[in-house]
């Protein structure tokens, strides 16, 4: 039977004409006659290319045109949300007329606190409803300092201090049941305290009693004696009180005297990130080999362990029942006492084992390129140190937009207008709806509803505007995410366009430019952002899909629908997929950008096809460089956070009496071990695009050349050495 092979980077493809449709890898690849076609088109060989083409042209200038007028309209969003919003409904609390307290130029100017009539009704589940505590509230100028009842001020000189927690313009006119019953004062005042600028009850325990300055019970006026401790527990639940006050304020204080020991801790994190990569030019290969060797030993140990296990239970009573007949068990523990389990354990291993061995055997030169490629990837970052730095850059662009987003976010949330409505502690016909506090003391549903207040709700509208918030806010998001991924991508190619120049550079570092990241971030804005804008909006897209895919599944999760919340897991699911796909297409997309100049379709297209011509180094290679920044992080990590320990629980001193003294030692240690992920996550990030980037020039590398004076090869020599390639000039030599 004749066969048809195909050369395809030193690998051969045999396609049989007879298996070809049982088979389906010449279908998929398959051309004229049944010799295979490459996925895709290789680069052809241009000899004047030597690294990122400088006479490149514009690309997707209509995504560039649609990204300006965008980023004019998210602007034009901000002005609008700024003239209607006011940020202080978020910051300052506001009386029950929807006034703010403590704010200079309103006549609560010098009343900065809220106080409630009965903060008890703050728990009510209506709270959740109108986000508005069912009680009246006032602004005051400070939070009662003593116990105190209506009924025993009504008749003493604590009149005029009770008075000022009664509602503005209240006049001693009534008796005190109708007092009460109107709502013009509170029944009773008890030591509060303020936190965020709102009264509190300052609750504190005696003898396992809780007590409020020396009362337990008070007269409500209306003829009867409530008990003080409901009202203490009702505040408390209301409140979630002033732990939490102190907690912050412990915290606060555990910053201010150690936060230049944190920023040394973060200091180390940095230098121990650059270290780590610098040795990785050193020992990436012994680093994998001895990973793999290790993972050899433990499941080689594992099978031993198994037939230990076996051998141990021969003869045991009850040892040789089968799994099948012994069935499901809650307890496990019982299986561990079975020669079958062990025996399917050590055949489990035994299997993944040969795997491993089969693996290593086939892939080992593909993992030797994986371990070249990251080593030369050490070298790139040390000829092009300022890309180290890039990642500040990207951070500030991405606090920008988060800044903006945020703002833009609260300014449209706080630009309603104050809505009132009617509140009544009883059975109303007309409680919930909107009223006006200046004429419903006058009006019908004041006479309807005896014991009704109106009283500021929430902030809302009917307008036009109003109606379009939600709309707003979506495209807040949505525009939020486009620049952020915007942000992301210009640093992508950035980077990709610099390490670009130093594998395409034939005497390195001589033939480098001389400011390989300025020149790269110059060309993906002058010429790329169309390109940037288009990919970044395919993932802003889903990104925001995925976002109300899950506020549906938050509202479907009271429902009973098994459907609908099956439908919902795999509609998450399929667009979580599809997110991390376009990403890493995105990714590999702009690095062909940043190398040939063409526009992202086309980028797009021919890194795939390039990468699904080399699957299999490509997995090796993700796999190994996944490993060794898995390794590196956690060495990073666990190194400053062990040492941050060991600091700040006074176990090491560097001079005497050096680390401060904490309430909680966790908080700088906590810190310092988020600040060095988030550090070596940095690094790694720059990193991890030289790989890449060195890697899709490898490819290219190897489909473009051929080793000819005329088509010499661009790769390191020990690359070169892997795969028995040679330049010939340099042979000749």
């Amino acid at each position: 039977m004749p066969q048809f092979p195909y050369l395809q980077n030193g690998t051969i493809i045999r396609c049989l004409p007879g298996l070809r449709d049982i088979l389906g890898l010449c279908r998929l690849v398959g051309g004229r006659g049944g010799y295979p076609r490459p996925l895709g088109t290789p680069q052809k060989y241009d000899p004047a290319f030597r690294g990122p083409i400088y006479n490149r042209g514009c690309t997707d200038i209509i995504c560039c045109v649609f990204l300006f007028l965008a980023i004019v309209g998210y602007v034009a969003v901000g002005i609008i949300a700024w003239t209607h919003g006011d940020p202080r409904k978020v910051i300052y609390p506001t009386d029950s007329r929807g006034q703010f307290c403590g704010q200079k130029g309103t006549k609560n100017e010098n009343k900065p606190f809220l106080f409630y009539f009965n903060i008890v009704k703050c728990a009510s589940p209506l709270v959740l409803l109108e986000f508005q505590c069912p009680t009246p509230q006032i602004c005051v100028e400070k939070c009662p300092s003593r116990y105190l009842t209506y009924l025993n001020a009504h008749a003493s000189e604590d009149f005029e201090y009770y008075k000022q927690y009664c509602l503005p313009g209240f006049q001693k006119n009534k008796g005190v049941a109708e007092v009460l019953r109107d709502g013009d004062c509170p029944a009773v005042l008890i030591p509060s305290k303020p936190f965020a600028q709102r009264c509190f009850p300052a609750v504190h325990a005696h003898k396992g009693i809780l007590m409020v300055g020396n009362e337990t019970t008070y007269e409500d006026g209306l003829g009867s004696r409530k008990n003080i401790t409901e009202l203490v527990e009702g505040a408390k639940k209301a409140s979630g009180i002033l732990e939490a006050r102190q907690l912050a304020m412990r915290i606060f204080e555990d910053y201010t005297v150690s936060w230049y020991w944190i920023i040394i801790g973060l200091i180390i994190a940095m230098v121990l990130s650059l270290l780590f990569i610098i040795l990785l030019r050193f020992l990436a290969g012994i680093m994998v080999w001895v990973m793999i060797v290790m993972v050899i030993l433990v499941l080689g140990y594992g099978i031993l362990h198994c037939y230990m296990e076996y051998a141990r239970l021969r003869g045991e009573a009850g040892s040789d029942v089968s799994l099948v007949d012994l069935g499901f068990q809650t307890d496990f523990r019982v299986y561990l006492h079975l020669r079958q389990t062990w025996v399917a354990f050590m055949i489990i291993l035994s299997i993944v084992e040969v795997i491993i061995i089969l693996l290593l055997i086939f892939l080992r030169k593909r993992i030797l390129i994986a371990i070249a490629l990251i080593k030369e990837a050490s070298r790139a970052v040390g000829y092009v140190m300022c890309s180290l730095l890039y990642p500040l850059v990207t951070f500030f662009l991405l606090c920008l937009c988060i800044a903006y987003w945020a703002s833009t976010a609260i300014f449209l949330s706080t630009s309603n207008e104050a809505v009132y409505k009617i509140f009544n502690e009883t059975s109303c016909p007309v409680a919930g709806k909107t009223c006006n506090p200046e004429t419903f003391p006058s009006s019908n549903e004041s006479r309807l509803c005896p014991g009704a207040h109106c009283q500021f709700a929430f902030y809302g509208g009917e307008s036009t505007y109003h109606r379009a918030l939600l709309g707003l806010q979506i495209f807040n998001v949505f525009m939020f995410f486009w620049l952020a991924n915007f942000v992301l991508a210009l640093g992508q190619v950035t980077l990709a366009g610099a390490f670009a120049s130093y594998y395409w550079a034939m005497n390195k570092p001589d033939d480098l430019p001389a400011f390989p990241l300025f020149s790269a971030f110059g060309r993906a804005l002058r010429y790329h952002t169309g390109s940037l804008a288009f990919g970044s909006l395919l993932l802003a897209i889903v990104q925001v899909i995925r976002v109300i895919l899950e506020y549906l599944d938050q509202r479907l999760k009271a429902a009973e629908n098994k459907f609908a919340k099956f439908l919902m897991s795999c509609l998450k699911c399929c667009f979580w997929c599809l997110e991390k796909f376009i990403k890493f297409l995105n990714r590999n997309a702009y690095i062909m950008i940043a190398i040939y100049g063409t526009n992202f379709c086309t980028s797009a297209r021919n890194a795939f096809f390039l990468l699904m011509r080399n699957i299999i180094r490509v997995a090796v290679l993700d796999k190994v460089t996944d490993f060794l920044f898995l390794l590196g992080k956690l060495l990073i990590v666990g190194s400053v956070g062990i040492l941050a320990f060991f600091f700040f629980t006074h176990r090491i001193r560097i001079v005497q009496d050096t680390a401060p003294s904490l309430n909680y030692y966790w908080v700088p240690v906590v810190t310092v071990v988020i600040g060095s992920y988030l550090i070596a996550h940095g690094f790694f990030s720059v990193y991890g695009m030289c790989v890449d980037t060195l890697f899709l020039c490898f490819l290219e590398d190897l489909e473009r050349n051929d080793g000819t004076p005329e088509r010499p090869y661009f790769m390191s020599l020990t690359l070169k050495k892997i795969l028995n390639k040679t330049n010939k000039r340099q042979a000749e030599a």
